[in-house]
């Protein structure tokens, strides 16, 4: 089983894009699972344990239904904060095969300015890390 860590944050055509990128894959229905996960904020991690749960996000669940209607297998995780960090601590804990991260555009001085996780783990990740761009309905 190939396994591919999926990190989506609140923008759901990242998340769309993210989805069908994995679903897309060769064998995808066969031989990929699919983890989701999402950086909980540190209110979200500090409230009870009822309703601290990444399957509230909605592009989590957004995600989570689009690659089971394509029959990938799926599992939820919790991210930690910061984001960076808590995807490339998953990616260790579920020996992942590849990461595939959503990215809005940005100029390269936004990025100097105001940083971007998905170029972090793309420098920190010992797993290959994929890149994908939104996709609308």
């Amino acid at each position: 089983m190939y396994t591919i860590l999926v990190p989506v944050d609140a923008d759901e055509d990242r998340a769309r894009g993210q989805a069908a990128f994995v679903a897309e894959l060769p064998a995808a229905e066969t031989d990929i699972e699919a983890v989701i996960t999402h950086a909980l904020t540190k209110e979200e991690a500090e409230a009870p344990e009822e309703i601290r749960n990444v399957e509230r996000i909605s592009t989590v669940r957004l995600v989570r239904d689009y690659l089971e209607d394509h029959d990938v297998d799926v599992q939820l995780a919790e991210g930690q904060q910061p984001p960076a960090d808590g995807i490339i601590d998953l990616a260790e804990e579920f020996d992942v095969d590849q990461i595939v991260m959503g990215s809005r555009k940005r100029s390269p001085t936004g990025k100097a300015v105001f940083g971007s996780v998905s170029q972090q783990v793309l420098l920190e990740a010992d797993d290959p890390v994929t890149v994908v761009g939104s996709r609308a309905e």
